[in-house]
């Protein structure tokens, strides 16, 4: 740890911090953000016993991160099968715990690649400490502004469009500048962050919405910057990505998140940026409610979103599942942004594709996939992933 953490202080010393990506549709190739030319990517030395491909990410226990971490360790064991490299999963409940691996991925002298899906920001010392020893990394999914130039590669789902997709579909079903709207954020860091300028781009006019199930859309009906801060500065809380964590913050405000709706106009729309997070509402509504409460829901517009892809959510959008009728009752309609964690073995792919050789991205480039909406017209056509 004293080895990462020297590296990381020295390192810092010259790392500027890079500004979120700031637009909706990123190019595949793209450069990240930086005041100074990317570098093209080094060819990997695989060399001196260094055949070891580290795939850090979090501890297999429930959720989107359970299933990327599952479908992570199959792959590890895929290509260790192969023969040419061994790869190993390295699993943590936190951003120090992966610190603590990079300084034992340091140590061991073999490592060829680090893949990584960095738990929280305090990975950063981690990432620099891989830099600092020409260790090449990808980062996964969560992109720590201070190291993305640095990367050989950052992939992820494409955020931003996950947030223009939700605006789109709001706006569609009658989300205007004023309405009550509730913003569930699983947490601070870049996917959410980039989910939030995804949503406020569309809105502005100056990014389309775009996938192939549901075609090209630009709004005709722009939003100030100032209404789109009433939005953020209202009913939001970070959930940590967990249903319990919304259900504890709807369970203190609902009565008063109704009220204000119903007085209002009688419209509710909740952003909720990720599938755990609609069943904490779902679970509150449920368990929780008062009767009132939930006649005032009932004859109110209501709204809400979701961004995941777990199997238990479209079976309630399919109407299969023990609680598709309490949905269907007080929610007017939902959907879920398609952002499936199998990507997770796309970018270990797109890992090895760089140790053979068959590389075109420049260091600090990233790649982002495309996301699209799912709702009950289409839900039929896609499986999800088994979450709880």
């Amino acid at each position: 740890m004293k080895k990462i953490l020297a590296l990381a202080l020295a390192l810092s010393m010259s790392l500027a911090l890079v500004a979120c990506g700031g637009g909706g549709d990123k190019p595949a190739n793209s450069s990240a953000g930086s005041d100074k030319p990317a570098t093209s990517t080094p060819a990997p030395a695989v060399k001196d016993g260094k055949n070891t491909v580290y795939v850090l990410g979090p501890t297999p226990d429930h959720g989107w991160t359970a299933q990327a971490g599952a479908y992570a360790e199959a792959k590890c064991k895929e290509i260790t099968d192969a023969g040419t490299y061994t790869a190993k999963y390295m699993s943590a409940s936190s951003g120090e715990e992966q610190v603590d691996h990079c300084n034992t991925i340091i140590a061991n002298g073999d490592a060829a690649l680090v893949i990584m899906m960095a738990l929280d920001d305090s990975a950063q010392a981690g990432q620099e400490a891989l830099y600092a020893e020409s260790i090449p990394f990808i980062s996964f999914d969560r992109i720590i502004e201070a190291t993305e130039k640095y990367a050989i590669l950052n992939a992820s789902g494409d955020n931003w469009q996950c947030g223009a997709g939700i605006a789109y579909w709001l706006q569609k079903n009658g989300m205007q500048p004023g309405d009550t709207v509730v913003v569930l954020y699983g947490d601070n860091g870049t996917v959410c962050s980039r989910r939030q300028e995804g949503f406020e781009q569309f809105l502005r006019g100056e990014i389309e919405y775009q996938d192939k199930q549901t075609g090209n859309y630009k709004t005709t009906e722009t939003w100030t910057q100032e209404q789109l801060d009433a939005v953020f500065n209202g009913y939001t809380v970070v959930c940590n990505w967990s249903a319990d964590g919304a259900y504890q913050y709807i369970e203190q405000k609902f009565d008063e998140i109704v009220a204000a709706a119903k007085a209002n106009n009688g419209k509710l729309y909740i952003y909720s940026m990720d599938d755990e997070m609609t069943f904490g509402v779902l679970n509150y509504l449920e368990a929780g409610a008062s009767a009132a409460t939930l006649a005032d829901l009932e004859a109110m517009d209501v709204y809400i979103s979701a961004i995941g892809g777990m199997q238990e959510l479209y079976n309630v959008m399919a109407g299969s599942d023990d609680q598709s009728d309490l949905a269907k009752q007080y929610f007017d309609d939902m959907m879920s942004m398609y952002f499936s964690p199998k990507m997770m073995q796309d970018v270990i792919d797109t890992g090895m594709k760089y140790l053979a050789g068959d590389w075109s991205y420049e260091v600090g480039s990233g790649e982002y996939q495309p996301v699209w909406i799912v709702d009950a017209t289409n839900v039929s056509q896609f499986e999800g992933f088994q979450g709880h």
